[in-house]
């Protein structure tokens, strides 16, 4: 009797040892999407939540494995609209042009809360209030873009009268341009022009667009596709997106170290100039009103109306199509 108990010991522990050695066979990880995102011309600290919800696993959180590519934001709205990517990151004036041309192009998610476009001086220049620009000649990179659309709204809602104002393309000189007197103010965002002549040591007015009129700024935007075959997929993309703008607001410090791992180049000799740039924009990030994301039908409607009565878009546009907040809190 004793042998067996004995026996069945010795077979238990056995079993024990094989089962305790047996090698594990590693699950498999779970499917990623990969996933192209489209953002501004060059890489740029300015886009630190992004860089953000990837290096802290926003996206991944998300089952999606982001691709960001940069280049011209209206070659890229383009694409998406033809459903050749996924997403852009880009302004409301860009959807509202693309759909205006046929693009099926929709905004899903509000970045920016304030228009980031400005026009700025040097405060010896005496230029105080729009009004002052009649008779005087300002810089704008050239007839596109969101510079060019803020400088149009600026006109129209402070009635200025453009005759009496000498328009100059300067491409994107503009800090050089207002420094050495080749005009006397220029059209530039917020966060760049004006911060880097601070840097410099000189006094600046800046007139920022949205004191004059609220227009919607830089989100998220893909296409009435990808909303229809793949909602849960732009859900995923919204909240990744704004879990990195909100880490970004709390940690700035750190997010800011994340950028300089994306984008190298901004730190050294450069780093200075760089977190001047991203301390600027962090206050265009913060939500005004509502919740975080969401954008206001107002905006658009008063965007689409001044770029119709502006000459901007070939013909009137459905505001209620052009964007949705039915991915945002979710």
């Amino acid at each position: 009797m004793k042998n067996r108990l004995l026996l069945l010991v010795v077979v238990l522990l056995l079993l024990a040892l094989a089962v305790a050695c047996r090698p594990v066979t590693p699950q498999p990880e779970a499917t990623k999407t990969p996933v192209v995102i489209a953002l501004g011309y060059v890489p740029n600290v300015q886009f630190a939540p992004f860089y953000v919800a990837q290096k802290k696993g926003f996206f991944a959180a998300e089952g999606i494995v982001p691709e960001f590519r940069n280049g011209f934001e209206t070659d890229y709205l383009k694409l998406v609209g033809n459903s050749e990517i996924p997403f852009v990151v880009g302004s409301g004036e860009e959807v509202l042009m693309g759909r205006a041309q046929g693009l099926p192009v929709v905004y899903v998610a509000r970045w920016y809360t304030r228009f980031p476009v400005g026009i700025f001086a040097l405060a010896a220049n005496g230029i105080q209030q729009p009004k002052d620009l009649e008779g005087k000649k300002v810089g704008i990179p050239g007839p596109y873009g969101a510079s060019y659309v803020g400088w149009k709204a600026f006109v129209y809602a402070n009635k200025l009268d453009e005759s009496k104002i000498q328009l100059e393309n300067i491409g994107f000189t503009q800090a050089a341009a207002v420094t050495t007197g080749k005009v006397d103010a220029a059209v530039d965002y917020v966060v760049n022009g004006p911060v880097q002549l601070r840097l410099d040591g000189k006094q600046v007015r800046v007139m920022e667009v949205s004191d004059y009129i609220d227009l919607p700024s830089n989100g998220l935007i893909t296409n009435e596709k990808t909303i229809r075959e793949h909602p849960e997929l732009v859900r995923k993309v919204v909240r990744a997106m704004l879990r990195g703008i909100q880490y970004t607001l709390d940690h700035p410090d750190e997010a800011f170290a994340i950028s300089l791992q994306a984008v190298p180049e901004a730190g050294g000799e450069n780093e200075a100039k760089n977190r001047a740039v991203f301390d600027a924009a962090l206050r265009f990030w913060k939500p005004t009103d509502g919740q975080l994301g969401q954008t206001a039908a107002a905006q658009w409607q008063k965007a689409e109306q001044f770029m119709r009565q502006m000459g901007l878009l070939e013909r009137s546009v459905d505001v209620n199509k052009s964007f949705s907040n039915a991915f945002v809190g979710r």
